[in-house]
């Protein structure tokens, strides 16, 4: 295979988001300092734009960009959920450890359980930027 043929970086972070072909994900809270590469990444599998936060539709994913000083998670993850799909994830993507806006594990966890969701993962998702995927507890599917 030659090199060419090989997928880019963050097309290979992305992947690690577990998106398909076909689906639609909606992007919130992006900003200059968002991953490009983990971004384009995305919208190579998916095989479209992403949505933005007007989009009014049902989505199957969204990429949630927070940092700490963004304003109240909890509110940021219940915005997150109105357009998401009974089967859909969240993506909370935020400043890993050490960086500017890093939000801690903690509050993550606090702001997800009260925003009716639960935490599966971490990963990185970057250089910068750490994801914590969340979903609906299967009781409320």
């Amino acid at each position: 295979m030659s090199a060419s043929a090989q997928p880019s970086e963050g097309t290979q972070r992305a992947a690690r988001l577990a998106l398909e072909s076909g689906q639609i994900v909606q992007e919130i809270g992006h900003d200059h300092d968002c991953d490009e590469d983990l971004r384009q990444g995305v919208v190579d599998i998916i095989g479209s734009d992403m949505v933005d936060i007007d989009f009014d539709e049902v989505v199957e994913a969204v990429l949630l960009w927070f940092r700490e000083d963004d304003g109240d998670l909890t509110d940021a993850l219940v915005d997150a959920i109105i357009s998401l799909a009974d089967q859909g994830v969240v993506w909370l993507l935020t400043p890993k450890p050490g960086r500017d806006g890093h939000v801690e594990p903690e509050d993550i966890t606090e702001a997800a359980q009260t925003a009716g969701l639960r935490q599966t993962s971490t990963i990185s998702a970057g250089t910068n930027w750490q994801g914590t995927r969340l979903v609906a507890p299967k009781a409320k599917r």
